[in-house]
């Protein structure tokens, strides 16, 4: 008998072959999983019937005929009868797999399906240009479907030695072939349905065809023989104790495609608003694209055991991108095609709580596993520095994890915590101070450290571009500002010169003066006046001559080469050029300045003076030959 489609089915049956699924792979994800929710349907009933014993294994076959261009699904499950088959094919508004589960919703032990007959089986028409369909319900009549996907179908009884399940034929389109490959069917398979909990068997392979299409190394298989493509083992569904480090460890290889063992494990199962499970893994390296604007998400992401995605990015937050797992829920609120997440509600709920557990387990290697920590800062520092500025809502916990290198660090290696910085203040020091700079040697050399290291205040370095977001976002750490030591003006009081400070020989310098160096400092202010912002005396350096400093909010020099080399545009920035009035060169272009400005000796040592500024905070010479000659004029 033919019959017209509802017009809604028409419709939605246009919808599906042309925009609804992103991916033709996943109509065999949506057979398949059809499958086994009619297998699901089938061993609850027969639970709750007491027959189970009776029952022939629960499979699902696959089975590809390059000849005849068909591809097979089929299953030992629960079956349609004639009504059935209309109501969930011929129609839009009614589902088996809906109408089950409101029937089976105040008993327990009732089996978890997902999604509706009906528009997972649509998604054949994108690679069918026709569809076969056989069911029988146990102890019902056998019923037969066909249609070309084009408005209409037919319904008619089915031979009588149909057996108990569904049988699901499909005309490949000529250019949809690949999907008769079995490399092809093995890949999709274990792609999105490795976890079905029933064996999906591979059937009457063919030699020709295995030959054909197959990468060398794999045995051939004779044409009578099967393969079970899926491994059904859900490892996160298994309890801590019911899973071996071995094989967790063998499980992080194959997800991550990663040669070594996690640095951290993190298995969990959450209950309430949002039920879920996650198995999830802390790499011992940062993947090769991490810092990549598009890199993927690190989390699979499951429901009922049918893999939707490793790209969703509402799970965790960029700054956790690197961990590596599987998220598997019955509760994920998926739209028809699952292939996007809808309810925010939920889907916050299952961040907020994975990422807690990350957050923990980085927290308990800080605290119990130091070396693994130092290897997770090397690797990830990084990242966490980029939720201190973005997560408020965990920046509390973050701030404790981040490490920087400073002024008493041996190398690179060694950073410290703010927590470690504060508990080595001294008394005096009333700030948390830090510089930027290009490198660790670059930071360790600068003239800025002077005065706080003849004081013995602790320095900060920050070498990387987030570090100084993270330290405007946080603005103090234990009620003690964090503030740059190359911005704005710092009263640091007098302190005695360090050994070595003096030239030999020379005598104790007085304190120097602003009003005593007004001569110089104008005289250099005017000499670079599009150079540099002002010229003053500096409380920061007792052994370098000069330095450049910015103003209390403007940008470092390390701040704007990052800046610029992220191709943003940058109005031009004029730092401030601090002089030490104690070192004897600059005492001795304060009495040039005062018997003859127009002197051509004191010019060039004001060019001195500013190029050496610019060469110890990294910034290039505007006319490195004029700089040369005068350097080698003194030589």
């Amino acid at each position: 008998m033919q019959k017209e489609f509802q017009t809604e089915v028409s419709q939605l049956l246009d919808l599906v072959i042309h925009s609804l699924y992103s991916k033709k792979e996943v109509f065999l994800r949506e057979l398949v999983s059809n499958a086994s929710d009619a297998i699901d349907r089938a061993r609850f009933e027969s639970l709750a019937a007491g027959t189970a014993a009776d029952e022939a294994p629960f499979e699902i076959h696959i089975t590809p005929d390059k000849g005849a261009k068909t591809l097979t699904i089929s299953d030992n499950g629960v079956g349609m009868g004639a009504e059935e088959v209309e109501s969930n094919i011929g129609t839009i508004a009614s589902s088996g797999t809906k109408r089950f589960l409101q029937a089976v919703k105040d008993k327990q032990n009732a089996p978890e399906l997902i999604g509706q007959f009906g528009v997972g089986f649509y998604a054949s028409f994108m690679v069918a240009d026709k569809v076969e369909l056989t069911t029988r319900k146990r102890g019902g009549a056998p019923v037969f479907w066909v249609s070309e996907g084009k408005g209409s179908y037919e319904i008619s009884e089915a031979p009588d030695d149909t057996p108990a399940g569904t049988k699901i034929v499909l005309h490949l389109r000529e250019d949809q072939a690949e999907f008769l490959d079995p490399w092809r069917i093995r890949e999709i398979v274990r792609k999105y349905s490795d976890y079905i909990a029933y064996p999906i068997v591979l059937k009457n392979e063919k030699k020709e065809d295995k030959e054909e299409n197959t990468p060398e190394g794999e045995r051939t298989r004779g044409p009578d023989e099967a393969e079970i493509l899926n491994s059904m083992k859900a490892i996160w569904k298994r309890g801590k104790d019911g899973v071996t480090k071995e094989e967790l460890g063998d499980f992080y290889k194959h997800i991550a495609h990663d040669s070594d063992e996690p640095l951290s494990t993190i298995q969990f199962s959450a209950e309430g608003a949002a039920e879920f499970r996650a198995l999830l893994f802390i790499p011992r390296a940062a993947p090769y694209d991490l810092f990549y604007p598009n890199a993927r998400q690190g989390l699979q992401l499951y429901a009922r055991n049918v893999f939707i995605g490793d790209d969703v990015k509402e799970l965790l937050p960029r700054h956790l991108s690197f961990v590596r797992g599987v998220v598997e829920s019955s509760d994920l609120p998926l739209n028809v095609s699952r292939e996007m997440l809808q309810d925010e509600a939920i889907i916050r709920r299952i961040r907020k709580s994975l990422v807690s557990k990350i957050i923990s387990a980085v927290e308990e290697l800080k605290e119990k596993r130091p070396e693994d920590f130092a290897v997770f800062n090397k690797e990830f520092g990084r990242m966490v520095k980029e939720g201190v500025h973005s997560d408020w809502e965990n920046k509390d916990k973050l701030k404790e994890l981040i490490l920087f290198c400073s002024s008493i660090s041996e190398n690179a290696d060694k950073p410290v915590s703010l927590k470690e910085y504060v508990s080595r203040m001294p008394s005096e020091q009333k700030e948390i101070y830090y510089i930027s700079a290009d490198s660790f040697a670059a930071a360790k050399n600068s003239p800025i450290l002077e005065a706080f290291t003849a004081r013995g205040f602790e320095v900060l370095f920050f070498t990387e571009p987030i570090d100084e977001f993270a330290a405007e976002t946080l603005r103090e750490y234990d009620g003690k500002k964090i503030r740059a030591a190359d911005k704005g003006e710092i009263d640091l009081g007098e302190a005695p010169p360090a050994e070595g400070e003096r030239l030999e020989g020379e005598r104790p310098r007085e304190p120097a003066s602003a009003a005593k160096f007004k001569t110089l400092t104008d005289y250099i202010a005017e000499r670079f006046k599009d150079r540099v912002k002002t010229v003053r005396l500096s409380s920061r350096l007792t052994g370098s001559a000069s330095c450049l400093v910015a103003d209390e909010y403007g940008y470092s020099a390390h701040m704007e080469r990052v800046m610029k080399a992220f191709q943003r545009e940058m109005p031009k920035v004029l730092r401030v050029l601090e002089i030490n009035g104690r070192h004897p060169a600059v005492e001795k272009m304060l009495s040039l300045a005062e018997t003859d400005k127009e002197s051509a000796v004191l010019a060039d040592y004001a060019d001195l003076l500013l190029g050496q500024a610019q060469l110890a905070e990294g910034t290039p010479l505007e006319n490195p030959s004029h700089f040369n000659k005068l350097v080698t004029g003194l030589m």
